[in-house]
This record gives structure tokens, C-alpha cells and sequence, in this order.
């Protein structure tokens, strides 16, 4: 595995637990937004992050954190990443697998190992809107809706969530990507935070808090449990 740091200790990226997260190297991804942009273009560099002392460090967590949180970039792009996830679950913790949802078979093959508790996809926008969001021109939207497909049918516990941020989303945007996850279990809506290492942050900003409510509100209409991260 290709590993870009750890975060040793987290109350908010696994729903319920005391995690850790840990950050891989590469994504196929080029959102301008992305607060993590030093981890998507690094994946032939040396590891920032032993392996070894990954689990090193698991292993005198033992008792004390509840789960891993396995994040990016984009974790599926690792081919090792199922053997990885199974000897996380071998020292007794809970797995959480964050996702962009490129890779449909690579995570439906993950999902049926049963060694993932919890799993969130971003949600990058409207199909419409998506190759312009994710800095990919022609994107196959095709793939993020097999993937939802998979997560929702996987028996799994999971999460969709987007990150709303201006001027690529407006509020209007969101009943209809709600419509695309329509019935699931969750969906949260992300306010932009520039953590000022953006892979293209010129003119992107944060949605106003009425329009972020607003934003919540449209989705509501399919899904009527939808959230504001850290609001509601």
C-alpha cells in the first residue's frame, strides 16, 4: 500500500467510533476543490507512511480505538488494498472505506469480503456537472451509478455525502443529485473549507449559509433525512 500519513486519532470520521484515519497515495480524480491535493498526484513517490509502522501503531491501539478509517485520494486504486483491510480486521477493528466511486467492481469485490463495516462515496455533483467538478473532461458517469448501485444493495452501512462548493454547485442542484442516491440510508452535505493546498482553488468559495440550507432543503425533498454536516 501506498500510504500519505495518518491521523492518529478521529471523533468525527467514523459515525459512532474512536477511529484513526489513514490517507493513501493517488486518485483519478482532479477536483479543483480537493483539500488533500498533495496526496492525489504523489502515488510514484516513497511512501510518507510505513506499512509496518502503520500496524505497528494499530497494535498498541488495540482496546483503545474502535476503528480505521481508510481515505485518500482514492483507496481503490490500490490493488493491495483488500489484503490490507483484511489485516486491519485480523487485530479486531472496524473498517471504514471513503470512496469516489471510479472503481465499481473493485468495490463491489471489497464489499463482498465482508472485512468493510461502514463505507461513504462522494457524491461529486449532477451527472450533468460531473466532469467539471472532478477536472475531467468526458468523465464516464456511467461508473457512479453502478456504484451506487453496489453500496446500496451491498447490505453495508453506508453514507453519500457531497461537498457543496461555489460557484460549481447552486441549490437547485441538490434534489437532483438526491434523486440519484434516492432511498439510501444517509446523505450529508459538506460545506468547502479552503485548507489552502487546493489543487485549483481560484474563485471557489464557500456557499453562503442560506444557500447551504437551501442546498439541504432540495434535497429533502427526495431524501427527506438529509443533513448539513456538523449543523444538524
Amino acid at each position: 500500500m501506498k500510504l500519505g500519513g495518518l491521523q492518529k486519532l478521529t471523533l468525527l470520521d467514523y459515525p459512532g467510533l474512536v477511529a484513526c484515519t489513514v490517507f493513501t497515495v493517488g486518485c483519478n480524480m482532479r477536483c479543483p476543490f480537493c483539500h488533500n491535493a498533495l496526496l492525489v498526484s504523489k502515488i510514484e513517490e516513497e511512501n510518507a507512511l510505513d506499512e509496518g509502522g502503520f500496524f505497528a501503531f494499530l497494535k498498541k491501539r488495540q482496546g483503545i480505538l474502535d476503528g480505521v478509517c481508510i481515505t485518500g485520494g482514492e483507496p481503490t486504486l490500490q490493488q493491495d488494498l483488500p489484503e490490507f483491510i483484511a489485516k486491519i480486521k485480523a487485530l479486531g477493528f472496524k473498517v471504514k472505506l471513503d470512496t469516489n466511486g471510479s472503481f465499481p467492481d473493485r468495490i463491489k469485490s471489497i464489499l463482498e469480503t465482508g472485512n468493510v463495516d461502514y463505507v461513504a462515496m462522494d457524491i461529486k455533483n449532477t451527472l450533468a456537472k460531473y466532469p467539471e467538478t472532478v477536472g475531467i473532461p468526458g468523465f464516464d458517469t456511467s461508473k457512479i451509478e453502478r456504484s451506487i448501485k453496489i453500496i446500496k444493495e451491498s447490505g453495508v452501512p453506508y453514507e453519500f455525502r457531497t461537498t457543496a462548493v461555489s460557484p460549481l454547485h447552486e441549490a437547485d442542484d441538490f434534489e437532483e443529485i438526491a434523486k440519484l442516491i434516492e432511498g439510501s440510508q444517509g446523505y450529508f452535505i459538506q460545506g468547502f473549507k479552503d485548507s489552502g493546498e487546493l489543487i485549483r482553488g481560484e474563485g471557489l468559495g464557500e456557499l453562503p449559509e442560506e444557500e447551504l440550507k437551501r442546498a439541504r432543503d432540495k434535497a429533502r425533498i427526495i431524501i427527506p433525512q438529509t443533513k448539513i454536516r456538523g449543523e444538524d
